[in-house]
């Protein structure tokens, strides 16, 4: 088996040849082998892609030449594996003539250097008979009874179209490096030059001579899409800077998604894609009247997060009946139990009494007496408008991730960013910080207040940021001023979230975090405005998704 990464690689060659061809996607863990023999630097995807053919089970990889990064896989493959086939396909940047020339005789040396190799004989008769029972792979279009979205930038892996497939949406199409149908043209009388043409002519990469048009070409795939998904791999700059031009032109609701191709990112990039979605669908529900019994209606809202589980039970009139907020444990699903019991013991309700449930927040899915889940993202911009309608910039820090969301004048959704799978300024990160100072978390931010000198903490990474608190501490600074300096870290992180997603006043922070009064101060002296922060800010998301279990049962006006 031959594995391969691009579309422009000569799959059907190898096939007409009796060899298995496989696209290689990554799905991998850590990047322990890549880190040893590759630069830290180097795109996240050519160390998947190390990893995978590590795993065993390839002859030899076809590479082709489009980016530095794929130059240094090459040559980290070529030494782990002497005697497979790695094969370096030079791609000509030019698409005319000149280029399908240079490209067939290219794919020929290939197919000879393959002869030499594995002994099998490449017939360019069997190939064109190849090409003539090849189906095309599927084409995509736009569905008027879905969601249709567009996906750009850097391959995006199936789990994206996945998600949106789950969620009730269409790909209208997907002009990544993974790439439309490929194109297979057909000329008996120069077979090779007819099959370079087509995988030429294909929608281009950034480095062909065609990528001057490729504004033209999104502009007129994205006509007759709903919203964007725009993937970009980490370390992977050219893609990166094409997002920060078409985002100022491109007139169409557009997500940044930057994933490393490890698994462990799969929970972000399911909250990312989800809440892009919920804020293209805002009214396109149609809702239903869902009612048990004949009193008043009630609905809950849960609200599982890292170090919390969330209740919130709320009547047919928005009014809040009851709220429950308690630690979450080593199962989320256990913790949701315990959240469920005490909300309804407060109302004296029983669960046959509540219409509807809705779950979020990142156990959402392990909640199994929910009725449906909803990302956090639209479940915080419900819930804030619902406690100060003046809201339109939210700051929520929660126990492993922080966001910056922004909202219109009817508390939807218009922009959101995430921080990556990273505790820097979360609430686990203060839990360390006040571990080390050995004080208790409640006293964190009050001690912060009391500061006298100014302390700079130069790192966010909870590793590095607690040895420098410990090297603080010998160098006997004093506690409240070493609280303080990690306040303010935390507010300079805060700030690059919420100036990424757009500062337009009011601003609203939600969260644990939100109880803590260093923070808080670093962050309005650090934005120069005030936080709204209402009476319990960790329920801010249960009481959204309280809401929106109330829009379905059809009864918000």
């Amino acid at each position: 088996m031959l594995g391969y990464i691009c579309k422009y690689a000569p799959v059907e060659v190898f096939e007409s040849m009796g060899v298995e061809m496989k696209r290689i996607e990554p799905d991998v863990t850590n990047f322990n082998q890549a880190e040893i023999r590759m630069h830290p630097n180097i795109c996240s995807f050519a160390k998947g892609v190390l990893e995978e053919v590590m795993r065993g089970g390839y002859e030899g990889v076809i590479l082709t030449t489009c980016c530095d990064s794929i130059r240094r896989l090459y040559d980290v493959l070529k030494e782990e594996f002497p005697g497979a086939f790695i094969y370096m396909l030079d791609t000509p940047r030019i698409t005319k003539d000149a280029g399908v020339t240079l490209y067939a005789q290219r794919i020929r040396e290939m197919a000879q250097a393959y002869e030499k190799f594995s002994g099998k004989t490449f017939d360019e008769r069997k190939f064109l008979k190849h090409l003539k029972g090849k189906q095309e792979e599927q084409q995509y279009a736009v569905k008027s009874s879905a969601l249709n979205i567009g996906i750009l930038g850097a391959r995006a892996n199936e789990s994206i179209k996945q998600i949106l497939q789950e969620r009730g949406a269409n790909v209208a199409f997907d002009l990544t490096c993974t790439g439309l149908g490929r194109k297979v043209l057909i000329d008996e009388e120069e077979v090779m030059e007819g099959y370079a043409r087509g995988l030429l002519s294909q929608f281009p990469c950034m480095r062909m001579e065609q990528a001057s048009n490729r504004d033209e070409l999104i502009r007129r795939f994205s006509e007759s899409v709903d919203g964007i998904i725009y993937h970009t791999v980490q370390f992977c700059d050219n893609y990166a800077y094409e997002y920060a031009w078409l985002k100022d032109w491109l007139k169409r609701p557009i997500l940044l998604l930057e994933t490393d191709y490890t698994r462990q990112s799969g929970g972000q990039v399911r909250t990312r894609i989800e809440a892009f979605l919920e804020s293209l669908s805002a009214g396109r529900q149609p809702q239903k009247v869902y009612r048990k019994g004949d009193g008043q209606m009630y609905v809950m809202g849960i609200d599982s997060g890292s170090t919390s589980t969330n209740a919130v039970i709320m009547d047919e009139n928005r009014k809040i009946k009851a709220f429950s907020v308690v630690r979450t444990g080593a199962k989320s699903g256990v913790s949701a139990d315990r959240a469920l019991q005490e909300v309804l013991e407060k109302v004296g309700l029983t669960r046959e009494e509540i219409a509807w449930i809705v779950s979020t927040g990142y156990g959402r899915v392990s909640i199994s007496f929910a009725d449906e889940n909803v990302t956090e993202i639209s479940c915080h911009g419900k819930g804030a408008h619902y406690f100060n309608p003046s809201i339109r910039t939210i700051l929520d820090i929660g126990g492993q991730d922080s966001k910056a969301i922004r909202l219109n004048e009817n508390g939807e959704v218009k922009d959101f960013v995430m921080n990556d799978k990273c505790a820097a300024g979360t609430g686990r990160f203060l839990e360390m910080i006040a571990r080390t100072l050995e004080v208790s978390l409640d006293e964190l931010g009050a001690i912060a207040l009391t500061s006298k000198e100014k302390i700079e903490i130069t790192s966010m990474c909870s590793v590095f940021a607690e040895s420098e608190v410990i090297s603080l501490i010998a160098n006997n600074k004093e506690k409240a001023d070493i609280a303080d300096g990690v306040c303010r870290a935390i507010a300079n992180k805060a700030s690059g979230l919420l100036r990424r997603v757009g500062m337009e006043p009011e601003f609203m922070m939600t969260g644990g975090v939100a109880k803590n009064p260093g923070v808080v101060r670093a962050v309005e002296e650090k934005i120069g405005a005030k936080l709204y922060i209402c009476e319990e800010p960790e329920i801010v998301g249960a009481a959204g998704a309280a809401l929106d279990a109330l829009e379905k049962m059809g009864r918000l006006s």
